[in-house]
């Protein structure tokens, strides 16, 4: 088979170059590599396509093509949408729908051969993917990855800020294209039951995009870890590499006495979502978790975040800055670190670095829709303590049996007990760290999670072709030539709060 991946704002390449340097990037990036790689070891042709960007601060993906090193199967493919230069995903939209997609018909039409299905990733992928099958009838899969009417809640949009809300992040564009990406979809595919598809989609602003209830429409398949690069046991070319630069780190900005304690380790994007400044406030609340462990923060592209203004505004006035009046308030200097970790090879290295102080490693945020990192830190041989709201509940509890610490985020005290119960009990300590290993080695490999995309790939490239009254209408903003027609504030207002707001002129 001949699959396309549909990426805009991927940025991929051999090296994984600059993957923690940005907000637009995280996750979804592994999850479309290493499901990418798996196909390809699987004896299937897959094309990564994503946006070229030529810029002296993004150089290595100003080239048309790309490989991964002894994957013959694989291709990286860029071409360009709007500016050369590097641009935020909020501001790609338009780009895309006049010249991405264009592009890509075009590549291929050049080719002479279509893939013969598309799985499209995220919002603007998702888009991406319903004006190429409009055009063409290539079927393709939906995986949302995050769903913005959720983003929308976590920000705590109301009539009276959603204007401004609306002009940074693109709200009304990211909400239509999801519910026509979701409808259009052959499937849409979530990592979790319960949390994504029953309750990410059946967010009232997707009511009648999609029915949650429809067996047909959904497939529950979680993505994997490579346990090639974060075993337990796996040592890396570069390992004493990465030791020596966390080293130096902790004596950068943990006092003497504390560098062989415990470490509590989260590593995520510095988001208001991701709940940092809890994590914090319930290691200030905890003489126990002071007196016995450090707190270690891997942020994405900032190397010294608690001395140095991010380059990121909302990071810096959302989550560091509060985090820093926190460490100034509590006396907490001394205890804390922070730094970049560039790779996942390094993210892996660096979690073997601290299990050998018997560390812990934490996600504590508001909504977690999967939660890759808690299973990546798992195969490393790091206890986890995680958020109960969303993946975690799913992926580490099986019925009654937990493989982590679930803990509600939104409480200090009780992000604070779960990690005093892990960092105190040497016992508990041992039990997590070896069920919740077996755990993700039995369940969460990314040769499975490739096995149930094809699966699903094959179905829907079977399938006689939709009923052109189940699809929604594409909004004319998304024809074209029409880009002038944007989503009006009072259409997303109506499908978000239920009723109009003054339109936008």
């Amino acid at each position: 088979m001949h699959i396309g991946f549909l990426n805009p704002q991927g940025n991929f390449d051999p090296k994984d170059s600059h993957w923690t340097e940005h907000p637009d990037f995280g996750g979804q990036l592994v999850y479309v590599k290493q499901l990418a790689l798996a196909m390809g070891a699987q004896g299937h042709k897959v094309d990564i396509l994503t946006r070229q960007i030529i810029d002296p601060e993004w150089p290595a993906f100003a080239g048309k093509f790309d490989a991964y090193p002894n994957q013959p199967n694989i291709r990286i493919i860029r071409l360009p949408a709007g500016s050369e230069k590097f641009m935020r995903k909020e501001l790609l939209w338009q780009h895309l729908i006049q010249e991405w997609v264009p592009n890509i018909l075009n590549f291929y039409q050049e080719e002479g051969q279509f893939p013969d299905a598309m799985t499209a990733h995220f919002a603007d992928g998702g888009l991406s993917a319903v004006l190429i099958h409009a055009q063409t009838g290539i079927p393709f899969t939906f995986t949302a990855h995050s769903l913005g009417a959720l983003k929308m809640d976590r920000l705590h949009l109301t009539q009276d800020n959603v204007a401004e809300m609306n002009e940074y992040f693109y709200f009304g564009r990211r909400l239509f294209a999801e519910r026509l990406s979701m409808n259009h979809s052959g499937v849409n595919i979530t990592s979790t039951l319960t949390q994504e598809r029953f309750h990410q989609y059946d967010h009232p602003s997707y009511h009648g995009a999609v029915d949650v209830k429809n067996s047909d429409r959904f497939a529950t398949i979680p993505p994997g870890v490579n346990p090639d690069v974060f075993g337990a046991e796996v040592r890396l070319e570069n390992e004493e590499a990465i030791y020596e630069k966390i080293q130096a780190r902790l004596e950068r900005d943990i006092f003497r006495d504390r560098k062989t304690l415990p470490a509590i380790i989260a590593s995520s994007r510095l988001e208001p979502k991701k709940n940092h400044i809890g994590l914090v406030q319930a290691y200030a609340s905890s003489p126990a978790l002071q007196a016995k462990a450090n707190l270690v923060i891997f942020t994405k592209g900032e190397d010294d975040p608690l001395r140095i203004k991010a380059s990121d505004e909302i990071s810096e006035i959302q989550v560091l800055a509060p985090i820093r009046k926190i460490i100034d308030d509590r006396n907490l200097w001394g205890k804390v670190s922070a730094f970049s970790i560039p790779s996942q090879s390094a993210l892996a290295g660096a979690y073997r670095f601290f299990v050998q102080y018997r560390s812990v490693f934490t996600l504590v945020s508001l909504h977690e829709p999967f939660g890759l990192a808690p299973l990546e830190a798992a195969v490393s041989g790091l206890p986890v303590v995680a958020t109960q709201d969303g993946g975690p509940k799913e992926s580490l509890q099986q019925g009654d049996e937990k493989f982590c610490i679930l803990i509600d985020p939104t409480s200090p005290e009780d992000i604070a007990q779960g990690l005093e119960t892990v960092i105190s009990q040497s016992e508990v300590w041992e039990d997590l760290q070896k069920r919740g290993c077996d755990r993700v080695l039995q369940c969460y490999t990314w040769k499975r999670t490739a096995q149930e995309y094809l699966k699903m790939l094959e179905k829907i490239v079977a399938a006689p072709k939709r009923n052109p009254d189940d699809l929604l209408p594409i909004h004319p903003y998304f024809m074209g030539a029409q880009t002038d027609q944007d989503v009006s504030l009072s259409e997303f207002s109506q499908l978000y709060f239920g009723c109009n707001t003054q339109e936008v002129a």
